[in-house]
Protein backbone atom coordinates (compact mmCIF):
# COMPACT_ATOMS: atom_id res chain seq x y z
CA UNK A 1 0.00 0.00 0.00
CA UNK A 2 3.14 2.16 0.53
CA UNK A 3 4.15 3.93 -3.17
CA UNK A 4 7.33 3.43 -2.52
CA UNK A 5 6.91 -0.31 -2.14
CA UNK A 6 8.67 -2.79 -4.54
CA UNK A 7 7.06 -5.94 -4.64
CA UNK A 8 10.43 -7.61 -6.21
CA UNK A 9 10.77 -10.87 -3.90
CA UNK A 10 12.14 -13.66 -5.89
CA UNK A 11 9.00 -15.58 -7.98
CA UNK A 12 9.37 -18.73 -5.85
CA UNK A 13 9.80 -17.27 -2.46
CA UNK A 14 6.26 -17.69 -1.39
CA UNK A 15 6.54 -21.66 -2.39
CA UNK A 16 9.13 -21.66 -0.18
CA UNK A 17 7.88 -20.62 2.74
CA UNK A 18 4.93 -22.42 2.01
CA UNK A 19 6.67 -25.57 2.37
CA UNK A 20 7.72 -24.74 6.17
CA UNK A 21 5.90 -26.11 9.11
CA UNK A 22 3.72 -23.13 10.37
CA UNK A 23 4.98 -23.16 13.79
CA UNK A 24 8.82 -22.91 12.75
CA UNK A 25 7.96 -19.80 10.35
CA UNK A 26 5.89 -18.03 13.14
CA UNK A 27 8.94 -18.42 15.37
CA UNK A 28 11.51 -17.49 13.04
CA UNK A 29 9.48 -14.32 11.77
CA UNK A 30 8.79 -13.62 15.76
CA UNK A 31 12.58 -13.43 16.64
CA UNK A 32 13.40 -11.35 13.61
CA UNK A 33 10.50 -8.87 13.94
CA UNK A 34 12.05 -8.73 18.03
CA UNK A 35 15.66 -8.46 17.00
CA UNK A 36 14.53 -5.54 14.65
CA UNK A 37 12.27 -3.69 17.07
CA UNK A 38 15.09 -4.27 19.98
CA UNK A 39 17.39 -2.49 17.69
CA UNK A 40 15.15 0.18 16.78
CA UNK A 41 14.47 1.15 20.04
CA UNK A 42 18.53 0.65 21.39
CA UNK A 43 19.41 3.40 18.84
CA UNK A 44 16.81 5.81 19.46
CA UNK A 45 17.36 5.88 23.11
CA UNK A 46 21.38 6.17 22.37
CA UNK A 47 20.25 8.73 20.67
CA UNK A 48 18.26 10.45 22.90
CA UNK A 49 21.02 10.28 25.94
CA UNK A 50 23.58 11.31 23.35
CA UNK A 51 25.61 14.47 25.00
CA UNK A 52 25.77 16.78 22.34
CA UNK A 53 24.13 19.89 21.84
CA UNK A 54 24.99 22.60 19.49
CA UNK A 55 27.04 25.02 20.56
CA UNK A 56 27.55 26.76 17.44
CA UNK A 57 26.45 30.65 17.63
CA UNK A 58 24.65 32.46 14.51
CA UNK A 59 26.92 34.89 12.83
CA UNK A 60 25.54 38.47 13.21
CA UNK A 61 21.98 39.98 11.54
CA UNK A 62 22.60 42.43 8.86
CA UNK A 63 18.84 42.64 7.88
CA UNK A 64 15.76 41.49 9.22
CA UNK A 65 11.74 41.98 8.07
CA UNK A 66 9.89 39.76 10.12
CA UNK A 67 10.44 36.14 11.34
CA UNK A 68 13.43 36.40 8.68
CA UNK A 69 17.09 36.80 9.14
CA UNK A 70 19.73 38.30 7.09
CA UNK A 71 23.07 36.36 8.45
CA UNK A 72 26.55 37.59 7.55
CA UNK A 73 28.95 35.01 7.69
CA UNK A 74 32.02 37.26 6.34
CA UNK A 75 34.75 36.81 3.85
CA UNK A 76 36.07 39.19 1.25
CA UNK A 77 34.87 38.85 -2.71
CA UNK A 78 31.61 38.69 -4.60
CA UNK A 79 28.74 38.64 -2.13
CA UNK A 80 26.99 34.60 -2.37
CA UNK A 81 23.22 34.79 -0.45
CA UNK A 82 22.27 31.20 0.56
CA UNK A 83 18.59 30.40 0.44
CA UNK A 84 17.62 27.21 1.91
CA UNK A 85 14.22 25.70 2.22
CA UNK A 86 11.51 26.98 4.21
CA UNK A 87 10.58 23.50 5.57
CA UNK A 88 13.89 22.96 7.85
CA UNK A 89 16.01 25.95 9.32
CA UNK A 90 18.68 27.29 7.20
CA UNK A 91 21.49 25.97 9.82
CA UNK A 92 22.20 23.07 8.22
CA UNK A 93 24.05 24.95 5.51
CA UNK A 94 26.09 25.93 9.27
CA UNK A 95 25.48 22.34 11.20
CA UNK A 96 28.95 22.67 13.12
CA UNK A 97 32.40 23.82 13.17
CA UNK A 98 33.71 21.24 10.77
CA UNK A 99 30.73 20.66 9.01
CA UNK A 100 29.44 24.54 7.43
CA UNK A 101 29.65 25.46 4.20
CA UNK A 102 28.29 28.74 4.94
CA UNK A 103 31.66 29.07 6.84
CA UNK A 104 33.69 27.30 4.82
CA UNK A 105 33.12 29.96 1.70
CA UNK A 106 34.04 32.86 3.35
CA UNK A 107 37.49 31.50 3.70
CA UNK A 108 37.21 31.22 -0.01
CA UNK A 109 37.37 34.52 -1.53
CA UNK A 110 33.93 35.06 -1.03
CA UNK A 111 31.47 36.88 1.18
CA UNK A 112 28.61 34.90 2.40
CA UNK A 113 25.15 35.69 3.37
CA UNK A 114 22.43 33.38 4.88
CA UNK A 115 18.70 33.74 4.87
CA UNK A 116 17.49 32.00 7.86
CA UNK A 117 13.58 32.49 7.38
CA UNK A 118 12.24 31.63 10.76
CA UNK A 119 9.19 30.16 12.18
CA UNK A 120 5.67 32.25 10.65
CA UNK A 121 4.76 35.08 13.15
CA UNK A 122 0.84 35.95 13.53
CA UNK A 123 1.04 38.23 10.97
CA UNK A 124 2.75 35.70 8.14
CA UNK A 125 0.11 33.10 8.70
CA UNK A 126 -1.20 34.46 5.22
CA UNK A 127 1.79 33.85 3.15
CA UNK A 128 2.28 32.08 0.60
CA UNK A 129 5.76 31.07 -1.51
CA UNK A 130 5.21 34.44 -3.45
CA UNK A 131 5.24 36.24 -0.57
CA UNK A 132 8.99 34.78 0.59
CA UNK A 133 9.81 35.51 -2.73
CA UNK A 134 9.49 38.82 -2.48
CA UNK A 135 10.74 38.86 1.00
CA UNK A 136 14.17 37.66 -0.49
CA UNK A 137 13.76 40.13 -3.52
CA UNK A 138 13.61 42.97 -0.54
CA UNK A 139 16.89 41.51 0.91
CA UNK A 140 18.02 41.70 -2.41
CA UNK A 141 17.50 45.67 -2.97
CA UNK A 142 18.92 46.33 0.57
CA UNK A 143 22.30 44.94 -0.44
CA UNK A 144 22.78 46.90 -3.22
CA UNK A 145 24.32 45.37 -5.96
CA UNK A 146 24.99 42.13 -8.18
CA UNK A 147 25.11 38.59 -6.06
CA UNK A 148 25.79 35.20 -6.73
CA UNK A 149 22.57 32.82 -5.43
CA UNK A 150 22.72 29.74 -3.90
CA UNK A 151 19.73 28.02 -3.59
CA UNK A 152 19.00 24.81 -1.86
CA UNK A 153 16.34 22.39 -2.41
CA UNK A 154 12.79 24.43 -1.94
CA UNK A 155 14.88 27.54 -1.48
CA UNK A 156 16.10 27.00 -4.84
CA UNK A 157 12.69 27.61 -6.45
CA UNK A 158 12.69 30.94 -4.68
CA UNK A 159 15.67 31.82 -6.37
CA UNK A 160 14.80 30.81 -9.53
CA UNK A 161 12.02 33.44 -9.46
CA UNK A 162 13.47 36.09 -8.01
CA UNK A 163 16.39 35.43 -10.80
CA UNK A 164 13.40 35.86 -13.55
CA UNK A 165 11.99 39.29 -11.86
CA UNK A 166 14.88 41.05 -11.01
CA UNK A 167 17.61 40.22 -13.16
CA UNK A 168 20.05 42.98 -12.47
CA UNK A 169 20.57 41.68 -8.69
CA UNK A 170 21.56 38.39 -9.58
CA UNK A 171 25.02 37.20 -11.07
CA UNK A 172 24.17 33.30 -10.94
CA UNK A 173 22.26 30.68 -9.92
CA UNK A 174 23.89 27.62 -7.97
CA UNK A 175 20.60 25.27 -7.33
CA UNK A 176 21.60 22.25 -5.33
CA UNK A 177 18.65 19.34 -5.45
CA UNK A 178 16.09 22.15 -7.01
CA UNK A 179 12.79 19.92 -7.56
CA UNK A 180 10.79 21.73 -11.10
CA UNK A 181 9.73 18.44 -12.52
CA UNK A 182 7.54 16.99 -9.57
CA UNK A 183 5.95 14.29 -11.67
CA UNK A 184 9.49 13.36 -13.45
CA UNK A 185 10.23 10.00 -11.02
CA UNK A 186 6.99 9.07 -9.41
CA UNK A 187 3.32 10.73 -10.96
CA UNK A 188 0.96 8.75 -8.76
CA UNK A 189 2.84 9.78 -5.62
CA UNK A 190 2.32 13.41 -6.43
CA UNK A 191 -0.79 13.15 -6.99
CA UNK A 192 -1.36 11.45 -3.56
CA UNK A 193 0.43 13.93 -2.00
CA UNK A 194 -2.31 16.37 -3.35
CA UNK A 195 -5.03 14.18 -2.53
CA UNK A 196 -3.54 14.08 1.29
CA UNK A 197 -3.76 17.99 1.18
CA UNK A 198 -7.01 18.41 0.17
CA UNK A 199 -8.12 16.43 3.00
CA UNK A 200 -6.03 17.90 5.69
CA UNK A 201 -6.47 21.38 4.29
CA UNK A 202 -9.66 22.32 6.59
CA UNK A 203 -6.92 20.91 9.64
CA UNK A 204 -4.15 23.32 8.14
CA UNK A 205 -6.27 26.32 8.28
CA UNK A 206 -8.48 25.80 11.49
CA UNK A 207 -4.88 25.24 12.91
CA UNK A 208 -3.03 28.67 11.17
CA UNK A 209 -0.27 26.05 9.83
CA UNK A 210 0.83 22.84 8.81
CA UNK A 211 2.93 21.22 12.23
CA UNK A 212 6.20 19.96 12.03
CA UNK A 213 4.54 16.86 13.14
CA UNK A 214 2.34 16.06 10.01
CA UNK A 215 5.69 17.40 7.94
CA UNK A 216 7.87 14.42 9.26
CA UNK A 217 4.43 12.18 8.71
CA UNK A 218 4.84 13.02 5.08
CA UNK A 219 8.53 12.46 5.09
CA UNK A 220 8.11 9.52 6.79
CA UNK A 221 5.19 8.43 4.17
CA UNK A 222 8.38 8.55 1.84
CA UNK A 223 10.65 5.79 3.44
CA UNK A 224 8.44 4.18 5.50
CA UNK A 225 11.07 2.10 7.48
CA UNK A 226 13.65 4.83 6.95
CA UNK A 227 13.91 5.50 11.00
CA UNK A 228 14.26 1.77 11.90
CA UNK A 229 17.46 1.32 9.36
CA UNK A 230 18.85 4.91 10.50
CA UNK A 231 18.60 4.40 14.25
CA UNK A 232 19.62 0.50 14.02
CA UNK A 233 22.94 1.71 12.87
CA UNK A 234 23.32 4.19 15.03
CA UNK A 235 22.99 2.29 18.04
CA UNK A 236 25.79 -0.03 16.86
CA UNK A 237 28.19 3.09 16.75
CA UNK A 238 30.47 4.38 19.21
CA UNK A 239 28.92 7.28 21.34
CA UNK A 240 31.96 9.11 21.47
CA UNK A 241 32.66 8.99 17.67
CA UNK A 242 32.84 11.92 14.82
CA UNK A 243 30.59 9.18 13.14
CA UNK A 244 28.16 9.62 16.36
CA UNK A 245 28.31 13.24 16.84
CA UNK A 246 27.61 13.56 13.12
CA UNK A 247 24.44 11.58 13.60
CA UNK A 248 23.43 13.23 16.26
CA UNK A 249 24.07 16.86 15.08
CA UNK A 250 21.70 16.00 11.69
CA UNK A 251 19.64 14.76 13.86
CA UNK A 252 18.86 17.58 15.87
CA UNK A 253 18.41 19.52 13.01
CA UNK A 254 15.68 17.33 11.12
CA UNK A 255 14.33 17.37 14.25
CA UNK A 256 14.45 21.38 14.62
CA UNK A 257 11.66 22.18 11.42
CA UNK A 258 9.25 24.77 11.70
CA UNK A 259 5.27 24.79 10.79
CA UNK A 260 4.65 25.56 6.80
CA UNK A 261 1.62 28.37 6.59
CA UNK A 262 -1.79 27.07 4.33
CA UNK A 263 -0.56 29.25 1.77
CA UNK A 264 3.19 27.56 1.50
CA UNK A 265 1.60 24.06 2.22
CA UNK A 266 -1.23 24.29 -0.51
CA UNK A 267 1.38 26.16 -2.82
CA UNK A 268 3.77 22.72 -2.25
CA UNK A 269 1.71 19.97 -2.30
CA UNK A 270 -1.78 21.07 -4.48
CA UNK A 271 0.23 23.34 -6.95
CA UNK A 272 3.64 21.89 -7.17
CA UNK A 273 3.39 18.16 -6.46
CA UNK A 274 -0.45 18.12 -7.82
CA UNK A 275 -0.90 20.37 -10.65
CA UNK A 276 3.22 20.32 -11.34
CA UNK A 277 2.90 24.36 -12.04
CA UNK A 278 6.77 24.98 -12.32
CA UNK A 279 7.71 22.60 -15.29
CA UNK A 280 4.75 23.96 -17.05
CA UNK A 281 5.90 27.24 -16.49
CA UNK A 282 2.11 28.10 -14.65
CA UNK A 283 3.96 29.02 -11.63
CA UNK A 284 3.22 33.04 -10.60
CA UNK A 285 5.13 35.41 -8.22
CA UNK A 286 2.95 38.79 -7.86
CA UNK A 287 1.46 38.56 -11.78
CA UNK A 288 4.81 37.06 -13.43
CA UNK A 289 5.19 33.47 -14.87
CA UNK A 290 7.97 31.55 -13.59
CA UNK A 291 9.22 30.40 -16.46
CA UNK A 292 12.78 28.77 -16.19
CA UNK A 293 13.57 30.01 -19.89
CA UNK A 294 13.81 33.38 -18.99
CA UNK A 295 16.32 33.19 -16.46
CA UNK A 296 19.55 35.56 -17.66
CA UNK A 297 21.80 34.56 -15.59
CA UNK A 298 23.92 31.59 -15.56
CA UNK A 299 23.33 28.62 -13.68
CA UNK A 300 25.20 25.45 -11.90
CA UNK A 301 22.89 22.75 -11.18
CA UNK A 302 24.24 20.16 -8.39
CA UNK A 303 22.16 16.86 -8.85
CA UNK A 304 23.06 14.25 -6.01
CA UNK A 305 22.67 10.88 -8.31
CA UNK A 306 21.21 9.29 -4.92
CA UNK A 307 18.61 11.62 -3.99
CA UNK A 308 15.82 10.29 -2.57
CA UNK A 309 13.52 13.53 -1.93
CA UNK A 310 14.62 15.48 -5.28
CA UNK A 311 15.10 12.52 -7.65
CA UNK A 312 17.66 13.40 -10.62
CA UNK A 313 14.90 13.54 -13.26
CA UNK A 314 12.71 16.49 -11.38
CA UNK A 315 16.02 18.28 -11.11
CA UNK A 316 17.36 17.86 -14.36
CA UNK A 317 14.12 18.90 -16.15
CA UNK A 318 15.28 22.60 -14.42
CA UNK A 319 18.45 22.11 -16.12
CA UNK A 320 16.63 21.46 -19.59
CA UNK A 321 14.94 24.62 -19.38
CA UNK A 322 17.21 26.85 -17.83
CA UNK A 323 19.19 28.53 -20.88
CA UNK A 324 22.88 28.79 -19.80
CA UNK A 325 23.29 25.40 -17.19
CA UNK A 326 25.93 23.20 -16.61
CA UNK A 327 25.16 20.30 -14.40
CA UNK A 328 27.34 18.21 -11.57
CA UNK A 329 26.01 14.60 -9.98
CA UNK A 330 27.66 13.72 -7.44
CA UNK A 331 27.51 10.40 -5.87
CA UNK A 332 25.62 11.05 -2.87
CA UNK A 333 22.46 12.02 -1.39
CA UNK A 334 19.91 14.79 -0.58
CA UNK A 335 21.13 15.75 2.30
CA UNK A 336 24.94 14.18 1.94
CA UNK A 337 25.76 16.88 -0.48
CA UNK A 338 25.84 19.32 1.76
CA UNK A 339 27.07 17.62 5.06
CA UNK A 340 28.81 14.13 4.25
CA UNK A 341 31.92 13.12 4.70
CA UNK A 342 32.17 13.17 0.92
CA UNK A 343 30.42 16.54 0.37
CA UNK A 344 33.74 18.86 0.39
CA UNK A 345 35.21 17.08 -2.30
CA UNK A 346 31.99 16.48 -4.54
CA UNK A 347 30.14 19.76 -3.77
CA UNK A 348 31.77 22.50 -2.11
CA UNK A 349 34.82 22.64 -4.23
CA UNK A 350 33.58 22.42 -7.34
CA UNK A 351 31.25 25.06 -6.33
CA UNK A 352 33.70 26.91 -4.77
CA UNK A 353 35.39 26.84 -8.10
CA UNK A 354 32.11 27.69 -10.33
CA UNK A 355 31.82 30.97 -8.36
CA UNK A 356 35.26 32.43 -8.21
CA UNK A 357 36.92 31.12 -11.63
CA UNK A 358 33.32 30.23 -14.03
CA UNK A 359 34.11 26.77 -14.51
CA UNK A 360 33.65 23.52 -11.41
CA UNK A 361 36.87 21.80 -12.50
Amino acid sequence: MWPSWSPNAPADLKDALASLPRPVLDAALGRTILARFDAFLTGLERYRAHPYSRALLDPPVMWREGATSLLDHGGEGPIVVLVPSLINRGYVLDLDEKTSLARWLATQGLRVLRLEWGAPAADERDYDVAAYVLRLERALEELGEPVHLLGYCMGGLLTVAAAIRMPIRVRSLSLLAVPWDFHADAPDRARTLASIHASIAPLIDRLGGMPLDLIQALFAWLDPLGAARKFSKFGTIDRDSAQAHAFVALEDWLNDGVELTPGVAADGMARWYGDNDPVHGRWHVDGVAIDARQVRARSLLLVPQGDRIVPPGSANALAAQLPDAEVISPPLGHIGMVVGSRARHATWEPLRNWLKFGAPG
